[in-house]
């Protein structure tokens, strides 16, 4: 293999390991989007019960100052996960890809309350669920 090859290998190797983090760090940006509105979110659901349609007989069925606190805390973990994910650690994945399935299944379960938000939320987690799955370490180079 000549000198130019090589340097022409290593330089598609980087370009598709940028491409991936590029990937990780757009998903960083989703999740602080994502935690902040679902901060705003349980505000507003704690505040102003108005703001939401109740539904009765319906199977996960608590109060909207419960809901409002339950989203103000996950959107802070998630929010702090998206920070920490611009170390690029990866602990920062496993926990981003964990917190952003608990958005999906408090979101999933919040549905009736606001449902265009709640599938909106649901629609960014699954593609931060995939942007961290396939960030860098999948494109390793065989030496």
């Amino acid at each position: 293999m000549t000198t130019a090859q090589m340097r022409r290998d290593d330089a598609d190797s980087q370009g598709k390991v940028r491409w991936a983090s590029g990937w990780i760090t757009f998903a960083a940006v989703l999740m602080i989007f994502s935690g902040a509105m679902a901060i705003f979110e349980g505000i507003s659901a704690i505040a102003k019960d108005s703001v939401f349609v109740v539904t009765r007989n319906y199977a996960y069925n608590f109060s909207l100052t419960g809901w409002g606190v339950l989203h103000v805390v996950l959107g802070a973990m998630v929010l702090m996960a998206g920070i920490a994910l611009f170390q690029g650690s990866f602990w920062a994945r496993v926990i981003g890809v964990v917190l952003a399935s608990l958005s999906m299944l408090a979101n999933f379960v919040w549905l009736p309350h606001y449902p265009l938000w709640a599938i909106v939320i649901i629609a960014i987690d699954a593609f931060i669920i995939w942007a961290l799955c396939v960030g860098p370490g999948r494109h390793s180079r065989a030496v």
